[in-house]
């Protein structure tokens, strides 16, 4: 018999991004987007602006899922290059931020987190993936998945 588990994964929402001349992608804890229409270079973690949507805007079955401490799969796309992250929510994250979304390493907990023990921060994304990202013109598009373990 096996005992394989298989893995399903449940799409709960999506959005969309923008690139900007200043993605740097060099934060060695976090992966942030935001919703903000500018970019300095302090702001080397974040990956896309002028999202269509916060923390805050999260489909609510993405939201009760992250509130359950789920595993969570991101799906980033940028033009030819892709990149998957995996995040554990935590029954404490408010996802009450308007502008932004962080995903990070760390567990830790603010308005801006969206996941906690993520795989990887942005200083580990390819480096096609984010000069890809530098040109304003370009997208990300963002799903994410829940992995549900028990099917």
């Amino acid at each position: 018999m096996n005992s394989t588990k298989k893995v399903e994964r449940i799409l709960l929402d999506e959005l969309i991004a923008r690139g900007h001349p200043n993605i740097l992608g060099t934060h060695r804890t976090t992966i942030e987007i935001t919703t903000e229409d500018f970019l300095t270079t302090n702001g080397n973690c974040i990956i896309g602006i002028m999202s269509s949507k916060s923390v805050k805007d999260y489909n609510p079955k993405l939201k009760e899922a992250i509130q359950n401490g789920k595993k969570i799969e991101i799906e980033m796309v940028a033009g030819p290059f892709k990149e998957i992250i995996v995040g554990v929510g935590h029954n404490e994250l408010p996802l009450s931020n308007e502008i932004s979304m962080v995903f990070r390493l760390s567990e830790f907990i603010s308005d801006r987190t969206a996941l906690i023990n993520c795989s990887k921060s942005s200083i580990e994304l390819d480096r096609n993936f984010i000069n890809y990202l530098k040109n304003p013109s370009n997208k990300i598009i963002v799903q994410f998945f829940l992995l549900d373990e028990n099917k």
